[in-house]
């Protein structure tokens, strides 16, 4: 009874995860317009996620979080959308295919699974400071994000990334790497003063016991 009354929770939990999810995903509280790129508060549910339900329940919901970015590049297409969906052609010099799909799912897989080990692994050798694991998870939760979409995109279409900027490959490497500093830093801080926040109050509303529990969940 114990346990079905634990996978109710979780349930309840999870759904409520991946509604935020679904309306951060399909609204403009999702994805910010940079020009050839969307800044983005989707990876905030799936680290809250990860810090409240484990790093197995944060990677589902990063592979939710990876969904809605292919339906999103497909339905509602930019210049630079081939790179998360294989379902979209810009012209035959800029169309997505297979490794598409690597792009949108994998950094942000390990969003919630890195989040969540880290987040853990602090609760852990802090013996429960919230203050410190939350907003470190924040931080590297963003930053996996960041660093992991930017640096497919670098392996997989860099040329064709760089083209449909209107730039040289050559070139491409220091843009990254711009983007990395200029907008992915202050959005990993921003993703550690939020997850701080907001996973607090979860904390305490689901309770001192499930922190505990989180804690001991298996990767």
């Amino acid at each position: 009874m114990q346990t079905k009354k634990t996978d109710v929770k979780l349930l309840a939990q999870m759904s409520l995860l991946v509604a935020l999810e679904l309306v951060l995903a399909f609204t403009p509280l999702g994805y910010i317009p940079l020009g050839f790129m969307n800044a983005t508060t989707m990876h905030i549910p799936v680290i809250l996620g990860a810090c409240l339900l484990g790093p197995k329940m944060g990677g589902v919901l990063g592979g939710v979080f990876g969904l809605t970015s292919v339906i999103r590049a497909t339905l509602t297409p930019n210049l630079t959308s081939f790179v998360f969906t294989p379902f979209y052609s810009f012209s035959p010099d800029f169309s997505g295919n297979w490794t598409s799909l690597i792009v949108a799912f994998v950094p942000r897989i390990l969003i919630g699974v890195l989040a969540g080990l880290v987040f853990r692994f602090l609760m852990n050798v802090t013996h429960g400071c919230q203050s410190l694991a939350l907003p470190v998870a924040g931080f590297v939760g963003s930053m996996v994000n960041t660093i992991g979409v930017m640096g497919l995109i670098y392996l997989l279409f860099g040329e064709q990334y760089a083209a449909a900027g209107g730039k040289s490959f050559e070139m491409l490497l220091g843009v990254i790497m711009g983007v990395v500093g200029i907008n992915g830093v202050p959005e990993a801080l921003i993703a550690a003063v939020l997850t701080l926040a907001i996973g607090k109050v979860l904390l305490a509303v689901f309770g001192r016991h499930h922190a505990k529990n989180t804690q001991q969940r298996a990767a």
